[in-house]
C-alpha cells in the first residue's frame, strides 16, 4: 500500500482518474476516444492499487455509458462517464434529458475536448454544449486543477441534484504535473432508488416545472462566490484593462505576461466554471473596465455571456474563431492587445510523414484487395486506425461513428433510382465501431434493401484509442471475464444471408471473396453481402507471435516500377533513388509475407516463395 499523501507526477488523464478513486465514485463508465482514452484505465489501476471496489466499464458506445452512469446516480452513488467532444454528440439524448430530471448521487461526465483538432472530426466547444443543454461546466487549465474540479464537481452535483460536465482540453489530458494523492474518501454510499414517476419518468406534463427547476438551479449556481473568477491583480497602472482566460489559454496567458513583461500591470482572470458565468462577476466588468481580452478555446462561451459590447476576442476578430490557441498564437494576440512590438516572424514548420498503417496490418492487405478488385468502386468507410485506408484509394467518405453503414445505403439507393446498373459499394467499419454505431445501420440497410458490400475489419481491438477491449473478446475494463458476444451472430441477427469469414493476409482468398459478394449483390434475390476480415491487430505481441514470420527479400527482378511503394505503401518497403528499385527494411518488416502479391514483376519474394 502506497502513502496516499505523497506527491506524484500523473497525466491530466490520470490525476482526473486519480480523483474519480479518491472521492468516492462507485460507478466509472467510459468509451475509448483520444483525448479522453487513459482516464477508465486509470480509475481501474487506482481502484486496484487503493482497494476501492467500484464497477468500471468499456460501454459500447458513449449514449450506454452515460445511461448507465445515470442510474447508479439516480439510486444515490457518486458516478462518471468519459468521452471525448464527438462522444457528446453521441450521448445528448440521455444527458440533456438528465439536466432536467436531476441527479442523486454526483454526476459527472467529462467531455475531453480536442482544439487543433489533432485526432478528431470536429474541433466542437463542449461548453457549448453545456449551455445548450444547461448544465454547469468546469474548465481546468492544469492536471492538477482538473483533479480538484472533480472534487468541486461531485460536491456542487450533489448540492443542487444536477449532472456537471468536466471538460478538460488535449493539452490538458496529456500534460503531466505533480498532483497529490490521498486516500480514498470513505463513502458509504448504499443504493437507494426512490420510486419518484413525476420526475423520473417526467411526461411532458411536468417538463415545464422540472424545467423551471433547472433554470432557478442554474441562477443559484451563478451567484455562488466559490464559482467566482479568480483575480491575478495589477498595480493599479492600467485599471481600465483586464484579461479574462479559461482553460490552457489562461495557463499559457498567465506565463506570457511574465515574459512579455506587464505581468502585475494588469488585472487577469481565471474562469473556472464557465458556465453558468459568474453573474456578479458579468457586472463587475462591465462597470470597472474598458477593454477587456477574452481568451478561451474554441468558442466564444465566455464571450457571449459577459455580452456585447466592449471586449476583444473572437467576436471582435482579435482572437481566431478555430484552431488551438497555442501559445505562439497567443502571443501575437497578447502583444496586440498590450500594444508591445510584434514578436520576429518565426519559420515556418517542417510537414510532417503522412501517416501509414503499420507494417504488416491486416487492414492493408484488405484494402489493397478491395481498391484492385473493384477500382471504380465507391468506398464509405468509418472513423479509426483503417481510415487510412484513403491513402490506398479504397476509403472515399469518413463522417461518423458508424455512418459508413448508412451512407453505404445511401449510395445504393441513389443509383439504383436512376433504373442504372449500380456500381459496387464496399463499405468498411472495423469491430468496435461496428458494435458502437454499426448494428442500427446495418438492420435499416437490410431492411430496406440495399445491396452493397460490408467488409467489417477485425483487429480483435479498439487499435487506435489504446487497444481497450471489444465484446467479442469477453474481457472487462476491469480484465475480468465477460460472456463473449460475437460478431457474425450479430451480422446473422441483422438479416444477413451472406456472410464470410477470411483472413485478409489470404490475398487471393480473400480478392475471391469479395468477387462472391459482388456476384451477390446482383443476383435476383441479393441484398447485403458481409466480409468478416480477421487478423489481430499485430501491434499486439501475442498475436503476432502466433502468425507466420517469412524472411522477405526483393530480386533482380524489380524493374523499379514503384507499384509496391505507390499502390501498398508498407513503411517496411523503401525506394532507393540512386539504385532505381524497390528494397526491404528489415528493421521494419515484420514478414507477414503479403507484399508478394502485390509486384507485376514477381521481384518480391518470401522465404524464396510465396506464403
Amino acid at each position: 500500500m502506497i502513502d496516499h499523501a505523497e506527491q506524484r507526477v500523473l497525466m491530466g488523464n490520470e490525476a482526473i482518474g486519480r480523483g474519480l478513486v479518491e472521492e468516492g465514485c462507485t460507478l466509472a463508465a467510459a468509451y475509448p476516444g483520444t483525448p479522453a482514452s487513459e482516464i477508465l484505465s486509470s480509475v481501474v489501476a487506482f481502484a486496484k492499487e487503493t482497494g476501492v471496489a467500484l464497477h468500471a466499464e468499456w460501454s459500447v458506445n458513449e449514449k450506454v455509458a452515460c445511461e448507465t452512469a445515470l442510474a447508479n446516480s439516480m439510486a444515490g452513488r457518486r458516478s462518471a462517464v468519459a468521452m471525448k467532444q464527438v462522444g457528446l454528440n453521441v450521448a445528448a439524448d440521455p444527458f440533456t434529458r438528465a439536466t432536467y430530471l436531476g441527479v442523486k448521487g454526483g454526476f459527472i461526465l467529462i467531455a475531453a475536448d480536442d482544439p487543433g483538432p489533432h485526432s478528431s472530426q470536429t474541433e466542437q466547444d463542449s461548453r457549448l454544449f453545456a449551455h445548450f443543454a444547461k448544465a454547469p461546466v468546469f474548465d481546468p487549465s492544469s492536471p492538477r486543477e482538473a483533479r480538484e474540479m472533480v472534487a468541486e464537481a461531485f460536491a456542487l452535483s450533489e448540492k443542487y441534484e444536477i449532472p456537471v460536465i468536466l471538460r478538460p482540453t488535449t493539452r490538458v489530458c496529456h500534460a503531466r504535473q505533480n498532483v497529490a494523492c490521498h486516500a480514498p474518501a470513505p463513502l458509504k454510499q448504499k443504493a437507494n432508488f426512490a420510486k419518484n414517476p413525476g420526475r423520473w419518468v417526467a411526461t411532458p406534463q411536468f417538463l415545464t416545472g422540472l424545467h423551471r427547476l433547472l433554470n432557478e438551479k442554474l441562477d443559484r449556481i451563478a451567484e455562488e462566490t466559490a464559482f467566482a473568477p479568480v483575480l491575478t491583480p495589477g498595480d493599479g497602472l492600467h485599471p481600465k484593462i483586464c484579461i479574462v482566460a479559461s482553460g490552457v489559454a489562461y495557463a499559457h496567458a498567465s506565463e506570457l505576461l511574465e515574459t512579455l513583461g506587464p505581468d502585475g500591470k494588469i488585472d487577469l482572470y481565471q474562469v473556472r466554471l464557465a458556465c453558468p458565468l459568474h453573474q456578479p462577476f458579468i457586472g463587475e466588468i462591465r462597470e470597472h473596465y474598458e477593454k477587456v481580452l477574452v481568451l478561451e478555446e474554441t468558442d466564444a462561451v465566455i464571450e457571449m455571456q459577459l455580452g456585447p459590447g466592449g471586449v476583444n476576442g473572437r467576436g471582435s476578430g482579435d482572437v481566431p474563431r478555430q484552431g488551438e490557441l497555442t501559445p505562439d498564437i497567443i502571443e501575437a494576440i497578447l502583444r496586440k492587445f498590450l500594444d508591445l512590438p510584434a514578436a520576429p516572424a518565426a519559420m515556418a514548420a517542417k510537414k510532417g510523414i503522412r501517416p501509414s498503417l503499420c507494417a504488416g496490418c491486416g487492414h492493408r492487405a484488405a484494402f489493397y484487395a478491395i481498391r484492385e478488385t473493384f477500382p471504380k468502386g465507391i468506398f464509405p468507410s468509418d472513423i479509426g486506425c483503417y481510415t487510412l485506408g484513403m491513402n490506398f484509394g479504397a476509403v472515399d467518405t469518413c463522417h461518423c461513428m458508424g455512418a459508413c453503414i448508412g451512407q453505404g445505403a445511401g449510395f445504393y439507393h441513389a443509383y439504383a433510382a436512376g433504373g442504372a446498373d449500380f456500381p459496387t459499394i464496399v463499405v468498411t467499419v472495423g469491430d468496435s465501431t461496428f458494435f458502437h454505431a454499426g448494428i442500427p445501420g446495418l438492420i435499416n440497410a437490410v431492411f430496406q434493401g440495399a445491396r452493397f458490400i460490408l467488409v467489417i475489419l477485425d483487429n480483435a481491438t479498439t487499435a487506435m484509442t489504446g487497444h481497450q477491449p471489444t465484446p467479442q473478446l469477453g474481457v472487462r475494463a476491469d480484465g475480468s471475464e465477460g460472456r463473449k458476444v460475437f460478431i457474425p451472430d450479430l451480422v446473422r441477427a441483422c438479416g444477413v444471408r451472406h456472410l464470410r469469414e477470411i483472413d485478409p493476409y489470404d490475398v487471393e482468398a480473400f480478392t475471391a471473396a469479395l468477387k462472391e459478394a459482388d456476384g451477390f449483390i446482383r443476383s435476383p434475390e441479393g441484398d447485403i453481402a458481409v466480409l468478416i476480415a480477421g487478423h489481430a491487430c499485430i501491434v499486439n505481441r501475442a498475436a503476432r507471435k502466433a502468425q507466420a514470420v517469412f524472411v522477405m527479400s526483393i530480386t533482380d527482378d524489380c524493374i523499379g516500377c514503384r507499384a509496391c511503394i505507390d499502390t501498398f505503401e508498407c513503411p517496411a518497403i523503401l525506394f532507393d533513388e540512386a539504385e532505381n528499385r524497390a528494397r526491404i527494411d528489415q528493421n521494419r518488416c515484420i514478414g507477414c509475407g503479403v507484399c508478394v502479391h502485390v509486384c507485376p514483376a514477381s521481384a518480391i519474394q518470401a522465404d524464396g516463395g510465396k506464403p
